[in-house]
Parts: structure tokens; sequence; C-alpha cells
């Protein structure tokens, strides 16, 4: 692909790519889990895969808690730290079936995992016994982000839980999706004001946390990553959402092999890159702002028979511009 805003990574997985993440500490550093049971830590600035991380099964999300120490949730029911410098990974535990979604709480210093087992489950991974509570839930755990100290919780049969990781003990905000079909992607706001989530059907809903009148009247949903071929209307997945750190404007990937740039307030599309060969499962922005990590494979939405003739995945690094920023951005 032509693309001079862009250049491929060397050394991408072997089987389909489930996350990609940012350093928080690094615009350089890049987490990347597969299905190919790994998880690659590379160095993009120097284009190289810094080392690799082998996992027993597949892996389903990854996430950092500083620049030198990983987490990976698998289809093994484990709970993983991996220490970047000192290539070194330990157990921290286990759920009793797949993790499918880690994210750090960096305001109360923990690991969160979220498992098909329905909990979610807190790590102190400098304690000498990690696992510190766990939290029943009333569904299977697809997804979750957190902006602050407020973890949002996307499950099973569209529903949602909104905490406050202070104070696990009290109860959540219970939301039903505002989608008709099953949640895909989930991003919180950078301002901490609410949240985006997709759904398998080619839809975005923007939500907002304050649950009073005024507030919610601002919610809203839209149609896309769809196209008409002929008299036939298709429509596709919205893999992943990722919120920019700056701008607060968030790019959406789907299935259609298109990332596209959203400025939620206006209700305005950006722009849409250029299609790639494949399915975009996964997207980052880095924490300057200045790049999206773009993770192009297979997702399955064809079953077996188009595993077996799919491309190797690829991954691609992104610099954003102008494109990024909300209208009239440049006036204030």
């Amino acid at each position: 692909m032509a693309d001079k805003d862009q250049f491929e990574i060397n050394s991408p997985p072997f089987d389909s790519i489930s996350s990609v993440r940012f350093s928080p500490t690094s615009s350089d550093h890049l987490l990347v889990s597969s299905w190919d049971t790994t998880v690659r830590f590379y160095d993009v600035a120097a284009n190289e895969q810094k080392s690799k991380f082998d996992h027993r099964a597949a892996v389903l999300d990854c996430c950092f808690s500083d620049g030198s120490h990983a987490y990976s949730g698998s289809l093994d029911h484990s709970v993983r730290e991996m220490d970047l410098q000192a290539e070194q990974i330990r157990v921290l535990g286990q759920h009793s079936e797949p993790v499918s979604r880690t994210t750090f709480s960096r305001g109360t210093n923990q690991l969160i995992t979220g498992s098909w087992d329905r909990t979610l489950r807190f790590w102190d991974p400098r304690s000498s016994n990690p696992h510190q509570s766990t939290h029943n839930l009333p569904e299977r755990v697809y997804n979750m982000d957190i902006t602050g100290n407020t973890l949002v919780v996307a499950l099973a049969s569209r529903l949602f839980h909104i905490y406050d990781v202070r104070k696990m003990d009290s109860p959540p905000m219970e939301r039903e999706s505002s989608l008709k079909y099953l949640t895909r992607g989930l991003a919180c706001m950078i301002d901490g004001q609410g949240y985006a989530t997709s759904s398998v059907e080619g839809r975005i809903a923007v939500e907002y946390f304050d649950p009073s009148h005024e507030v919610q009247e601002k919610k809203y949903a839209f149609k896309c990553h769809r196209q008409t071929v002929g008299n036939e209307d298709l429509v596709w997945p919205v893999n992943a959402l990722a919120f920019h750190p700056i701008h607060n404007t968030f790019a959406s990937a789907g299935s259609d092999g298109t990332v596209s740039i959203w400025d939620h307030l206006s209700k305005k599309r950006l722009r849409q890159y250029t299609k790639y060969h494949s399915a975009v499962p996964a997207i980052a922005f880095s924490p300057d702002g200045l790049r999206l990590a773009v993770a192009v494979s297979y997702n399955w939405d064809e079953g077996d028979e188009g595993a077996r003739t799919a491309e190797r995945p690829s991954l691609y690094v992104r610099a954003v511009g102008d494109e990024v920023k909300p209208k009239g951005w440049n006036a204030k």
C-alpha cells in the first residue's frame, strides 16, 4: 500500500492480532497481542521487534502499567506480567475461563482483568499475593476501558457496568446498550465525560456518564462502516474505537478494512484513510497523539474457510496530523 503517511512494522504476528497498545511513557514502544500465542514488543522508531513473549494459548488482550511492565490475558485463563527490560514473564493468577480484557488503573496502581467467567479481578503485581479482589458480574466481559477512576465494562447481552475503581464495594451504574446488536468496540473519552461503543452491525453510539436528563439527551448513535454495492447494502462490524489523547476526537476500525476519524461533538466524520487489505481488529493512538497503530488481519467473520486463504497479518503505524483536530480548533 503506497501511503507516505504510514509505514509497515517488520515481523508482525503470524495469526490474527487481538490488541495493540502504545506505552504510556513512550510513543516509540508498541505492544501487540495475537492469536499466535505471543505478545510482541516493538520499537516503532527503529522498526524492530525488541522482544517476544510466548504463551500457552491465544492472547486476547494486553496492556501496559508503565514503560517497563506489561500484562496479558489469555485463552488459557491466565493473567501474566511481562518485564519488558529483563524479558521475563510470570503468571500472576487465573480466572476460571478465558481472560478477555485487561486494563491498568494508574489512580489505584492496580491491574484489572475481565473474563468470560463473569468476573472482574483486581491485581497488585508488586505484592507477593497479587490477586486482591473478585467482583461478580451478570454476564461475560466483552470489552472494557478506563478514564481516570471510571471503569466501563461492556458485557454480553448488551449490558454495561460503570464503576468508580476507588469504591468497588458500591453498586455500579448499570446501562443497556443504545445499539441493538452485539457490542464489539468500546473507548472512553479523554475528558472523562463519557464513552463510545460500537456493534457488529455497523453502528457507533456516543454515551455520557452524567445521568441528568439534560446530558442524557445529548447521546446519539449513527451508522458507519457500510457500503452500497449495486442494490445491496453491505454492513460491517465496527471492531475497535480509540480516542485521541489530546483532541478527544476518536478513530473507528471496521471489518471493511477502513479506519475513520470522527468528531463526536460536531457529529461529523473528519477523515477516512485509504482502505487496508483486510479487516482492522485493533487500533491505538500514541500518548503524544502523533501516531496511530493499525492492526490488519483476518477476524474470523468468514470462519475457518476464509482463514485458510487469509494473508499474514500486517501492522502499520500512521503519522496523524490536522485530520484528528475538531473543526475550528485552530481558531481557539
